[in-house]
């Protein structure tokens, strides 16, 4: 066999004839059947909400500015009523490791519904699904217009499914350079031809991603692309709750007449439709038991209960179940790994929280003046030059004055050139002498505080902790 026929994958036909997937054999087009039920009707409920927040936060306006701007050139992060700033990032990281708790906690929970539901490649691939049926109709109208020959209706079809796809990558576009960019400015900007080449190499970057990705991708990104699907296996155990087909139950499979005693004939409740096959989004069949691919969306559960309903059969052949559940009957939800998950999240939620209300819009610096001796003898003081660099992350300008704190007993005095006013987002350096009687030292050094407070709103303050050095 030559080197270009490496086979990759076993399959066999019914004659148990064995067949060859090439190695790089592209797969076949996927005909996704649109079905109805509890999972459909949770993703809109899920789904929706999320789209209508992307979409259109970056419209809404706070105190005169976007409410979410991430604004690099400046190193400004507006997020609704805060202001945060490369000093953050710990803040970030944080955040992400919350999120990577809170997703391994779903997962042990109840597998991968955050795929399922949730993830922007499976809200984003639904709509395009969507905007196919609008266009080409249903799975089998799909195939045989794919099928057909070209021409009026076919250019007519495809083209009105490729302009919605078109029109719902660029609106994808849009909305998320938008939040960077400015969104406002963005669309103005692009209307007037005037957009920066950035700003619209990153809009017709994110355009073609968009529709490339969830029009012609999709499950390709769930299979081989997500490293999600790789290692979701680690956080699987026996009572994870997933999509499960009951083989004891389903088993054998056949097709049948409706009202006959199927069970005499040595049948299981599974007709062998392969409706749960057609309404996969990934293409495979849930039936040969957990597979990596699958992304637990349950549209394969509300086509079973489908189908299980119009025979008259009792509903859950295919449903979200545990292994536990199917071999014994029982669910175990109080297991360590879970509460393990669960009191991490919390406690972190709970600093993550406790940080950001403590946090200080106002932040200072204190830098020993490098250019300066380490101290300096002036009319029977000893002086101290320092830079203090204050940031102003609130949303207000303000004024600031600088005041010392220290040892009891020690009359400190401070100077600096001037009053200090910082608008919104302003960073300002401004040098100060600290002095104190010479008479007054007993230590070579010790510990000061310089405090920056707002005169405006004295709540908003930094105190910084720094060394004042004398002679010996």
């Amino acid at each position: 066999m030559s080197d270009d026929r490496i086979p990759t994958l076993e399959e066999q036909d019914g004659d148990g004839e064995v067949r060859y997937r090439m190695l790089y054999e592209s797969e076949d087009k996927v005909y996704i059947r649109h079905i109805r039920g509890f999972s459909t009707r949770i993703r809109k409920y899920t789904g929706l909400p999320l789209l209508a927040l992307f979409f259109f936060i970056p419209w809404f306006n706070i105190e005169g500015r976007q409410a979410v701007h991430f604004d690099l050139p400046a190193r400004q992060f507006h997020v609704f009523w805060t202001t945060f700033g490369p000093q953050d990032g710990f803040l970030l990281a944080w955040l992400l490791i919350i999120a990577a708790f809170a997703l391994f906690a779903v997962t042990t929970w109840l597998g991968r519904v955050w795929c399922g539901y949730t993830c922007p490649q499976t809200v984003w691939t639904m709509m395009f699904i969507w905007a196919e049926r609008v266009c080409e109709g249903d799975r089998n109208q799909r195939m045989k217009l794919d099928a057909a020959p070209w021409g009026a209706t076919k250019v007519l079809r495809k083209g009105g499914t490729h302009a919605i796809w078109l029109l719902i990558s660029l609106a994808t576009a849009l909305a998320f350079v938008g939040y960077f960019y400015g969104i406002r400015d963005l669309v103005l900007d692009l209307a007037s031809l005037d957009a920066h080449p950035q700003g619209v190499f990153w809009v017709a970057f994110f355009t073609f991603a968009t529709y490339f990705n969830a029009g012609f991708m999709r499950e390709q990104v769930c299979k081989y692309m997500c490293p999600y699907a790789r290692f979701q296996s680690v956080m699987y155990d026996q009572d994870t709750l997933a999509v499960h087909y009951d083989a004891r139950r389903g088993e054998t499979r056949g097709p049948r007449k409706k009202g006959i005693d199927y069970r005499a004939e040595g049948l299981g409740d599974c007709i062998d439709c392969y409706w749960c096959v057609q309404v996969c989004p990934v293409d495979i069949d849930i039936r040969d038991g957990m597979q990596y691919e699958c992304i637990n969306c349950g549209l394969c559960v509300d086509a079973c209960n489908s189908v299980m309903d119009k025979m008259g059969y009792p509903r859950g052949l295919i449903r979200y179940t545990s292994e536990d559940e199917l071999q014994t009957g029982k669910t175990n939800f109080l297991r360590p790994r879970l509460f393990g998950y669960a009191f991490v999240l919390v406690a972190m939620i709970g600093l993550f929280a406790q940080q950001l209300v403590t946090r200080s819009p106002i932040e200072a610096e204190v830098l020993r003046d490098r250019g300066a001796r380490l101290y300096r003898e002036y009319r029977g003081d000893i002086q101290n030059v320092y830079t203090v660099k204050i940031n102003n992350m609130d949303q207000a300008p303000h004024e600031f004055t600088i005041s010392i704190e220290g040892v009891a007993g020690y009359d400190y005095s401070l100077r600096m050139p001037r009053e200090i006013f910082l608008e919104a987002g302003e960073i300002f350096a401004v040098p100060i002498r600290v002095s104190v009687p010479k008479a007054q030292l007993q230590t070579t050094k010790h510990d000061i505080f310089i405090v920056v407070r707002a005169v405006d709103k004295p709540e908003l303050m930094d105190r910084h902790q720094t060394v004042f050095i004398g002679p010996k």
